[in-house]
């Protein structure tokens, strides 16, 4: 395979647990809330709660996402595996 498709593969490789880290983060962080703090909140602050936990783990996501991406780019040599997806301006 080329630097293209390995960039392309790459993407979607890395959307897909993207989404799957976020997905799985939120149903974690639901139910911590459900466990703990559910009985407790009255029922018009729900909406709000959800709204903040999928934020938290949008958040969470990135964070877990780019230590994951650093810890790859210390293991191999992106530059050649992969093509370039923006590129430089020449001068």
């Amino acid at each position: 395979m080329n630097k293209k498709v390995n960039t392309l593969l790459f993407v979607l490789g890395a959307t897909l647990v993207n989404m799957f880290l976020m997905v799985g983060l939120f149903l974690a962080l639901f139910a911590v809330y459900g466990i703990f703090a559910a009985a407790r909140v009255s029922p018009a602050i729900h909406t709000g709660v959800i709204i903040v936990l999928f934020t938290a783990s949008i958040l969470g996501t990135y964070f877990l996402y780019h230590k994951l991406v650093a810890l790859m780019s210390r293991k191999m040599d992106f530059e050649k595996y992969f093509h370039p997806i923006f590129r430089s301006k020449k001068k």
